[in-house]
């Protein structure tokens, strides 16, 4: 019988401590920044966690681990699904976004769906080049 009052006790506790923790989390505001995991240059390397981050008009990425690496002038160039092979490294449902930017660097950012629109709002894409342009081929 003292078992049974014991074991109640403690599970009464567990549960009185596991609510508190909860109610800590949702008062805390959601960490800035969008989460993904990113390589570059973009098709090669391994795939490193991190977050994006977009204020003061400059995006840059901030890996898990190691130096923030800043995207100066990013720019989205593609938006696909991973591989099978890339399925197994990171989340299969993500979308990876291939970007750009100053200096000839590529980067590529996966990110889950309902993130694509904020990170495409950190990192807009390029506008196609059309026939005429500077720069752009000639029509055939």
């Amino acid at each position: 019988m003292i078992e049974i009052v014991v074991a109640a006790l403690g599970a009464a506790g567990v549960g009185w401590l596991v609510r508190r923790k909860h109610r800590e989390r949702m008062a805390a505001a959601p960490p800035a920044g969008i989460p993904g995991m990113a390589r570059r240059p973009a098709g090669e390397g391994r795939w490193r966690m991190g977050r994006l981050y977009a204020d003061e008009g400059a995006a840059r990425w901030v890996p898990a681990r190691g130096a923030p690496l800043p995207l100066p002038g990013a720019r989205a160039t593609g938006l696909r699904v991973p591989s099978v092979k890339e399925g197994i490294s990171i989340n299969p449902a993500s979308r990876i976004v291939t970007c750009v930017y100053e200096g000839g660097g590529s980067i590529e950012i996966a990110v889950m769906p309902l993130d694509v629109r904020e990170l495409l709002e950190a990192v807009p894409q390029a506008a196609p080049e059309t026939p005429g342009t500077p720069g752009a081929p000639d029509a055939p």
